[in-house]
């Protein structure tokens, strides 16, 4: 198939690889930009590990928490210059605390649960109150995502990255750490742990929490990159599992060096802080909700609308 100069553009965005080999991988791969990705790390030429889309979204994320229990909400705009105003600010701050305040179990909370719930006593639901929001501010938005997570017993400690005020910025990070221990050192620990979500992204808590097929899309990857050294069979198999034992270490939450300290992985930073909490400490979850992410905006040629404007 013919690969156009976009798709050239779009993949060597994505990898950092030069343009002549983007268009070999999207070659290869009848244009299938996930498939010319992996092609490409495989002959080495990019560490790209999937595609993440460039993120162009406008708006703001929101973060409420309360007793054992926290929610993370994503509300989209047109503009930046929305993200500034009052208005916009204080309904996704209002969205948060109600989704997290109502009855809705955490594990099945979702933009479309918390658009039907009731906005204080306004007599309008969520979307509704959205709705009525886009007519005032006169740009459009919406409610794209939201999540929660909540413990029997124990903290979910919160982060805001990029913040423009109080829980609201362009990141939220949630963290889960169930415990009987002091509630003081769980929230400390669980901020710190939430800031380092927030810096490295991990895939999983741990190695038996990695999505099945993004672990056999490694495998694939390394065992071509192995293969390609011509050793033998035996030492081949050694090298890929060394390599996905190094994948763990770099994804895996428990796994990965403590951005705050540099030196002790994550999952030790947990245990040391049992004794300051008076009991164990086990971390069940977390949420890193980046505003954007995901969304492409369709790009524009600014001078094309001008001459264009002109001209009608």
């Amino acid at each position: 198939m013919a690969i156009s100069a976009s798709q050239v553009k779009e993949l060597r965005e994505l990898t950092g690889a030069g343009m002549m080999d983007c268009k070999s991988a999207l070659t290869a791969t009848d244009g299938d930009i996930e498939a010319a990705i992996d092609w490409l790390r495989s002959k080495g030429l990019s560490k790209a590990a999937k595609k993440s889309g460039r993120v162009a979204a406008e708006g703001l994320v929101g973060v409420a928490t309360g007793q054992n229990r926290g929610t993370v909400v994503e509300v989209n705009s047109e503009t930046d210059f929305v993200a500034r105003n009052q208005e916009f600010q204080d309904l996704v701050s209002a969205i948060a605390v109600a989704a997290n305040n109502s009855s809705e179990k955490a594990d099945s909370m979702d933009a479309e649960k918390v658009n039907a719930m009731p906005f204080g006593d306004s007599g309008m639901n969520i979307g509704e109150k959205i709705t009525a929001t886009v007519a005032t501010i006169g740009e459009n938005m919406v409610l794209r995502r939201a999540a929660a997570l909540e413990v029997n017993q124990g903290v979910v400690a919160s982060y805001i990255h990029n913040g423009v005020a109080q829980g609201l910025g362009r990141m939220g990070v949630l963290v889960a750490l169930e415990s009987a221990g002091d509630r003081d050192v769980l929230l400390g620990l669980g901020k710190q742990i939430a800031m380092h979500i927030a810096a490295i992204n991990p895939l999983a808590i741990s190695s038996g929490d990695i999505d099945p097929a993004t672990l056999a899309r490694e495998r694939a990857v390394f065992t071509e990159q192995a293969n390609a050294s011509g050793k033998p069979a035996n030492i081949v198999e050694k090298m890929v599992e060394g390599r996905i034992r190094k994948f763990y270490s770099e994804v895996c939450l428990l796994e990965q060096v403590f951005v705050i300290d540099g030196e002790n992985k994550v999952g030790d930073v947990i245990k040391a802080a049992q004794k300051d909490a008076g009991a164990d400490i086990s971390l069940t979850g977390f949420i890193r909700m980046a505003l954007g992410d995901g969304v492409e905006k369709v790009e524009s040629d600014f001078a094309s609308e001008v001459a264009a404007a002109a001209g009608s």
